[in-house]
């Protein structure tokens, strides 16, 4: 694995981390569907700045009005991911296992969409955000 996966992992690991977390704590005032979308918007914003400091450094050609309009449209197509694993998997885990609470449900749907999310945000914001024209060594 490259240097630069590895600091995409944490990265998108400390980004994905605060999203779930800023959602558990969002469903207390917001339907579940609302805090996940509040919370990828907030995860998103630690993301992106977490990505163009530590993971892409010196991230590609082109002004920072475009990357952030790039990351967007990533993030969008991201959170299509997100918001289908995780209210799949809900309901897959309502009907397969009844007796599991509510709450736990929502934390492992919305934790796995999350993972399926990070996997498309990778290439998209690897190739698109802030592609650049490196050699592996520079990675």
């Amino acid at each position: 694995m490259s240097p630069e996966a590895v600091r995409f992992l944490v990265a998108g690991g400390s980004a994905a981390a605060i999203n779930w977390l800023s959602r558990i704590a969002l469903s207390w005032v917001l339907p579940y569907g609302a805090a996940m979308l509040v919370a990828y918007g907030i995860g998103m914003a630690a993301g992106f700045w977490l990505y163009r400091t530590f993971v892409f450094r010196g991230a590609g050609p082109g002004p920072l009005p475009r990357q952030v309009a790039v990351f967007l449209a990533v993030n969008a197509v991201g959170a299509g991911v997100v918001l289908g694993v995780s209210t799949g998997l809900l309901a897959a885990l309502a009907a397969l296992v009844p007796a599991l609470p509510r709450p736990a449900a929502e934390a492992l749907g919305h934790g796995a969409g999350i993972a399926a999310g990070a996997v498309s945000n990778y290439f998209g914001h690897r190739i698109l955000t802030f592609g650049m024209r490196r050699t592996p060594a520079e990675a």
